[in-house]
């Protein structure tokens, strides 16, 4: 119980500390979501299921695409 509080005092403080940049955060994606999906569906006359599936997979793949970019790049960095 106690460390199911002490997640959601976190999550709290953390929520009340970057209100505005999630809240931002939030419509940034939710809007990214909308495009995708919308140019998918015209450019590659694909269903919307897919343009979905598409708008919300490529994203995650591309971030972690970017994580194992950055830590091999500051190995990298470091060594010189």
């Amino acid at each position: 119980m106690e460390v199911t509080n002490g997640i959601f005092k976190a999550a709290g403080q953390i929520y009340s500390n970057n209100r505005g940049s999630i809240l931002r955060t939030i419509v940034y994606t939710v809007g990214h979501f909308a495009i995708a999906i919308t140019v998918l569906m015209i450019v590659a006359d694909v269903s919307f299921m897919i343009a979905l599936t598409d708008a919300i997979v490529e994203p995650i793949a591309n971030s972690i695409w970017y994580f194992i970019l950055d830590k091999w790049w500051a190995s990298r960095s470091k060594s010189k």
